[in-house]
């Protein structure tokens, strides 16, 4: 696990900052005790979500998202923000604060659900102000390692990252893991029906078909699947599948195209499924995450 240390910041018009990164996840503790900060860049551009955990009570700030003031307010000690940094986010604090920064590239997380054995398409959902006692205690502990970085512990860092992406992904990503056995699919079987119906995205079967696979009849499989991953087979296919099309609206794909490529039947159909999981048409998804990421990149070029 590679450890990188990063230089401390500390500017007597501006807050400190601390930055420790371990692997492809990078840490930051960033604190100021002044009221009369100027408004921060823009984050630059990522492909990567940014989990924030206030260490102290926050009064006041103001927060935009692609140019649109999106809230005003303050957050709790122990309160959670994600944003996904794929839009362009300004932050302008009004009070004193202190926080800690995890910036989770989308690829770490896609990789940790795949190593657990969930090819679920893993997003997080966007979070302002929530309580988060865990995620409270893990940033805690991270705090000798950012004030010493040259002692700190690779293999500390790397548990307390893995600790963040099963919190993060289970809480806030949809990702199930079952507390008992009982009833639900073997590891065997659990990989090869999400490696099936991830490969198999885009293209015609019957679950009769992926039950005999796991040696089950298929009302069987049906309710061992579901206990296993917390949702029944064809809503964990539509969610995946909802997934990859969202990263195709992402570029210059046309929503029609986009739909046949991910296994909907036509784009009324996309729309309906699209509309009923995520509350927006693709259309709408489109034009809000695309807008910014011209101006995004501009900043972060």
């Amino acid at each position: 696990m590679a450890l990188h240390q990063e230089s401390n910041a500390v500017d007597s018009q501006g807050p400190i900052i601390r930055s420790i990164t371990s692997g492809d996840i990078s840490v930051t503790r960033v604190c100021s005790d002044r009221y009369d900060l100027k408004a921060a860049p823009a984050t630059p551009c990522a492909e990567a979500f940014s989990v924030i955990v206030q260490l102290r009570d926050f009064e006041a700030h103001r927060l935009w998202k692609a140019g649109k003031l999106v809230y005003e307010g303050g957050h709790s000690r122990a309160s959670l923000a994600i944003t996904d940094l794929r839009d362009r986010w300004q932050c302008h604090h009004l009070s004193p604060f202190d926080n800690i920064r995890f910036q989770i590239p989308f690829a770490r997380m896609s990789a940790f659900a795949k190593q657990a054995g969930r090819n679920e398409y893993l997003g997080l959902a966007s979070v302002q102000g929530r309580i988060d006692p865990v995620m409270y205690g893990l940033a805690q502990a991270l705090l000798p390692s950012l004030e010493s970085p040259e002692t700190a512990s690779s293999l500390f860092l790397e548990q307390i990252n893995l600790a963040v992406l099963a919190h993060l992904s289970q809480t806030y990503g949809g990702l199930h893991f079952p507390i008992g056995k009982k009833g639900t699919l073997a590891p065997w079987q659990e990989r090869l029906a999400t490696e099936f119906l991830a490969n198999h995205f885009n293209k015609p079967f019957s679950l009769g078909e992926l039950a005999r696979l796991c040696e089950l009849s298929r009302s069987y499989f049906n309710k061992a699947f579901k206990e296993s991953f917390g949702r029944t087979p064809s809503r964990w296919l539509s969610e995946y599948r909802t997934g990859r099309v969202k990263e195709l609206l992402l570029q210059d794909v046309p929503i029609a195209e986009a739909a046949i490529a991910c296994g909907f039947a036509d784009q009324s159909h996309l729309t309906r499924v699209f509309n009923g999981l995520t509350g927006e048409t693709p259309a709408r998804y489109r034009r809000k995450n695309r807008c910014a990421r011209p101006a995004m990149e501009q900043l972060s070029g």
